[in-house]
């Protein structure tokens, strides 16, 4: 595998630390606010929203004028959204800055994909995905179970203050890793051109169904996760820290996908992927429906993770291939179905547990999230590029 496939990992690495880093000290947030949980939840879907609005924007942007340095301004708005936002003095100001967080990160993990897309061949691009995913595990990892423990010493203005301070880092080091890299010379805005990429996009075949997926996807899946510590502390379990590295089971989860594709791909094919992960997420999601202890549900959101990215990894092969020519745009929509989703995640699983209760809306989720594996092996057919 190509070299700069460990560069792009690094940018997704320090977008990922921020991306879930709230969650586990959201009640401490909403206690400091004086404002609900449900409220304080806004905060997860308000970073999701704006990620998914400015996709077709910024994947726009970066096949004009270049992904490398599109990402690299971005890891450093997302750097000073973080900073601003453990100086913050009111709730709608925090909320702002997770505003701007979610426009920043929008620069960042689509145009990573499209990237790794471009430089690797389809036949090794599932694979390569991987990888390249490990770093946002990774960075999802640490961003859950370190802003818990952070959280637990210094509170949640700690957790941001330290997460800014490292993506500044990681911002410098990607700059220098792409000093060397080509770059594209700013191209002037041509609506037609934008307008033939969207059209060959959405002539192939597996478009919306790769769209609608991944945002059940995000919706299903990513908008448990601002309930979690709020689900242990009805257990009794009040430490951020272990709220923290519950989610972050997740993210391991996640990373033994990257380090088992290459072996699980040819075994299962891509329809055994889809349909085994769906299965898998879909059932662990029900164990958690009836709250066991948390070591328990520790491993079941490590076996969520794990199935949820043998799911979620196949259809970003199919959405990089709906177009060569406008790949960037194709994931920037990819992105935006499945932000759009953990935006509206959030808001469906309160309503849900408000008018149902916690256990009927888990399990609902988790069955919806078994039959999705079942119809995107049954949907999704391998395709190639009309612009190819």
């Amino acid at each position: 595998m190509p070299p700069i496939l460990n560069i792009i990992a690094m940018a997704t690495f320090a977008a990922a630390l921020s991306s879930r880093a709230l969650d586990p000290v959201l009640p401490h947030v909403a206690d400091d606010f004086g404002v609900t949980i449900a409220t304080a939840a806004g905060l997860a879907a308000g970073f999701a929203f704006t990620f998914a609005i400015v996709q077709p924007v910024l994947g726009a942007a970066a096949d004009m004028v270049g992904k490398a340095r599109l990402m690299i301004v971005c890891l450093v708005l997302l750097a000073l959204s973080n900073i601003l936002g453990a100086m913050t003095t009111s709730f709608p100001l925090l909320f702002a800055t997770r505003i701007l967080g979610g426009i920043a990160a929008g620069g960042i993990f689509p145009i990573a994909m499209g990237l790794v897309s471009d430089v690797v061949t389809p036949d090794k691009r599932q694979v390569a995905l991987g990888r390249s995913l490990a770093g946002a595990m990774t960075g999802n990892l640490l961003g859950a179970s370190a802003s818990g423990l952070i959280g637990d010493f210094v509170g949640w203005r700690g957790v941001l203050g330290v997460l800014g301070a490292i993506v500044i880092v990681a911002s410098l080091a990607v700059g220098f890793g792409f000093r060397n890299a080509p770059r594209k010379a700013a191209a002037p805005l041509n609506v037609a051109a934008l307008r033939r990429g969207y059209r060959t996009i959405f002539a192939n075949p597996n478009a919306l169904v790769c769209y609608m997926a991944v945002f059940v996807e995000g919706c299903v899946m990513l908008g448990l996760f601002p309930y979690v510590a709020a689900f242990l502390f009805d257990l009794g379990e009040t430490r951020l820290a272990i709220a923290g590295l519950v989610i972050a089971g997740f993210a391991i989860g996640g990373l033994f996908y990257t380090m088992s594709v290459s072996r699980m791909l040819p075994k299962l094919g891509v329809n055994g992927m889809m349909i085994s992960g769906g299965v898998l997420a879909g059932v662990q999601l029900a164990v958690v429906a009836f709250g066991p202890p948390w070591p328990f549900q520790l491993v079941s959101f490590l076996l969520m993770g794990w199935g949820f990215y043998m799911l979620h990894g196949s259809l970003q092969v199919f959405s990089s291939e709906l177009s060569s020519a406008a790949r960037a745009t194709a994931l920037a929509l990819h992105s935006f179905a499945f932000f759009m989703g953990q935006t509206v995640g959030p808001l469906a699983y309160g309503l849900g547990i408000a008018k149902l209760g916690k256990v009927p809306t888990l399990l609902t989720a988790a069955l919806v999230f078994v039959i999705l594996g079942f119809v995107c092996a049954r949907l999704l057919k391998p395709t190639r590029p009309a612009d190819a």
